[in-house]
């Protein structure tokens, strides 16, 4: 199988938050998701910590039997906290506290100096740095020269087109971004809201070795379980037709 299936364990938590209690524990959904097949659990450390806590990254550091992949805001609070927890890809993200979920891409061309500081922190210590853009050429180009190890493509505007011709569009431009940091030597990855009727486009870009998927399957685990889920998320990415 070409594409690995990072699962996104922020919605346990966040069903776990509304209550304040102690389950569902997203380290539990962790092992069932491995369980079924998924090769990298993802987890999104917010500065406000309304889902995932410090708790669950320090618990997951040390069962997590495939890879952990940490999205964090490019500050020096969630630096110090990847130092010391060493997770195996961190994701940076731009973050606003008012927002319901991560709303674009880091604007990396912007940000270059800043960005490209945090990075060499990171890399410092050994972490492999992935940055989470919207599919804009100059983007890709701008986390190549900040020395990105990988990106990973927000696929939002496709997931939210009203109709064909503008998925299509959308599409394309994924693709376009897929091809672009695959050619200057950076992995790729995709995520944020794709589900179980449009993650099968996605899924046969080639170019593409990584999906993130959280919220379709942990809605689709709370009515059938979790490996359940899980496995009908990477059948349809294993046969994407």
């Amino acid at each position: 199988m070409g594409q690995r299936l990072g699962v996104n364990v922020d919605h346990v938590a966040t069903l776990r938050q509304a209550r304040r209690t102690t389950y569902p524990d997203p380290v539990t959904a962790a092992a069932l998701a491995e369980l079924a097949g998924a090769q990298q659990i993802t987890i999104h450390l917010r500065e406000d910590r309304r889902h995932i806590q410090d708790r669950d990254l320090r618990i997951l550091r040390e069962t997590c039997q495939t890879l952990l992949n940490l999205e964090m805001a490019a500050t020096a609070e969630m630096v110090k906290i990847a130092y010391e927890y060493k997770p195996d890809v961190v994701t940076l993200v731009p973050e606003r506290r008012e927002e319901l979920t991560t709303e674009g891409g880091l604007d990396v061309a912007g940000q270059r100096e800043s960005v490209a500081k945090i990075i060499k922190n990171l890399k410092d210590g050994e972490i492999t740095v992935s940055l989470f853009i919207d599919p804009d050429l100059d983007q890709v180009r701008a986390a190549h020269k900040v020395d990105a190890d990988r990106i990973e493509i927000h696929t939002g505007r496709y997931c939210e087109a009203r109709n064909e011709r503008e998925r299509g569009r959308e599409l394309s431009r994924i693709l376009d971004a897929s091809k672009a940091a695959a050619k200057l030597g950076m992995s790729v990855a995709a995520g944020h809201g794709l589900n179980y009727d449009n993650v099968q486009p996605v899924a046969r870009i080639k170019e593409i070795d990584e999906l993130n998927i959280g919220h379709a399957i942990v809605g689709r685990a709370v009515l059938v379980g979790f490996e359940r889920a899980v496995r009908e998320m990477l059948e349809l990415m294993r046969n994407p037709g």
